[in-house]
């Protein structure tokens, strides 16, 4: 026999009506329950008494959070798919692995007054798992601006966001990955805008954000990646040469656009090139008046050498460049830079003649001489040896 048929029929609407009420009053006390009040529990499932991040999650993923300092409101909503997928995620990383003064709620009281001075109170805390990259960084032209009181300097934090940053290198290779390579010049943006405006309509620029070709230079380049050096100093100007050398004469990679690989050794072959050399090896520190790359090609803004614009293939558009050297230069002056190509019969054919003809004439020169002078010495030693006088 069932228990319905032990209740008399008019006794089970009151029961299930208290039921059902006690059922809305549960769902009822639960929409009053918040994130914080339900952590605690999740940190109790901790096996070494600390937080994991479902227990900050509960919090912090929601909508809208921030946190005042002085006048300033700083986000600290965390969005939890994001940071799921981030590096740090994936490597086991905690929260509190970093935020090593929170273990519990409510959280200690922020001292600092601004979002700024928030941020600069980490930049010791990635040292405890990227000591070389730390140590890199500080030896930067942006450590040497932060220690010269500019706040607005970078730091880790500035370009690598630790709740949304995802793998940059591979995890066997160690390289750096195509995609990653990508999104450089927008993290640069961030705070070089102007530059990244120039250089996104470079030649290397539009191939690398529109076609996305990563065969060209991003900032990090030409300029470290961590260690990144003042690019204003003469020795970085001195070497740039060598720095621009190291894509350009690498024929895997210029070949497939045919460009000549013999940049440098041309450059180093005629009077411009060989005193930069001079100064590059002896004199690393002082000026030359000689042009590098850049002055003739731009920094950021270098474009295809056959753009009608500012391409220096032309002659009236390499004119100006040389005029900034040479304010008496004529419009025939460019006809003696042979850009970085060595004469051949499709390049410069007449150079090319009178060089062949000159490999040629002076060794045939050069051998008659050698071929009378030793003949004559033959001749007169031969005539000591019979004993006939010299007229």
């Amino acid at each position: 026999m069932s228990l319905r048929n032990n209740i008399p029929s008019n006794r089970l609407i009151p029961i299930f009506s208290v039921i059902l009420g006690l059922g809305i009053l549960a769902y009822a006390l639960a929409s009053f329950v918040t994130p914080a009040q339900a952590a605690p529990a999740i940190l109790r499932q901790q096996e070494d008494g600390k937080p994991g991040n479902d227990f900050c999650l509960a919090c912090h993923q929601e909508e809208g959070l921030d946190k005042t300092l002085g006048k300033e409101s700083l986000p600290v909503t965390i969005n939890p798919t994001q940071f799921k997928n981030s590096v740090h995620a994936s490597e086991g990383l905690r929260c509190v692995d970093c935020h090593t003064d929170i273990s519990d709620y409510p959280h200690p009281d922020v001292k600092v007054k601004n979002v700024r001075d928030f941020t600069l109170t980490f930049t010791e805390t990635c040292k405890e798992c990227h000591e070389e990259q730390y140590l890199k960084a500080h030896d930067s032209v942006h450590q040497k601006a932060l220690d010269e009181g500019n706040k607005d300097a970078a730091v880790c934090m500035d370009c690598h966001n630790p709740h949304t940053q995802t793998r940059l290198t591979g995890q066997t290779s160690g390289e750096l990955t195509p995609s990653a390579r990508l999104h450089i010049p927008e993290t640069c943006a961030q705070c070089h805008s102007v530059i990244y405006n120039s250089y996104k309509d470079s030649v290397h620029g539009n191939a690398l954000t529109e076609e996305g070709n990563s065969d060209v230079p991003t900032c990090i380049d030409c300029h470290g990646v961590h260690n990144i050096q003042n690019p204003t100093t003469v020795t970085f100007r001195n070497s740039t040469p060598y720095l621009c050398a190291k894509c350009h004469t690498d024929s895997s990679i210029m070949d497939k656009y045919g460009i000549s690989t013999n940049v440098l050794d041309s450059y180093v072959a005629d009077f411009h090139g060989t005193t930069v050399k001079l100064f590059e090896e002896q004199f690393p520190d002082q000026p030359t008046n000689k042009p590098v790359c850049t002055d003739c090609h731009g920094v950021h803004n270098i474009s295809k050498v056959d753009n009608p614009d500012t391409g220096i293939a032309l002659r009236e558009n390499l004119l100006v460049k040389c005029q900034r050297c040479h304010p008496d230069a004529t419009a025939n002056f460019p006809d003696a830079w042979m850009s970085h190509y060595t004469p051949s019969p499709q390049n410069f054919p007449i150079v090319y003649a009178v060089n062949l003809f000159y490999k040629f004439f002076i060794p045939a020169v050069l051998g008659g001489m050698i071929f009378y002078v030793l003949t004559d010495i033959y001749r007169r030693i031969i005539n000591r040896i019979k004993g006939v006088k010299h007229s």
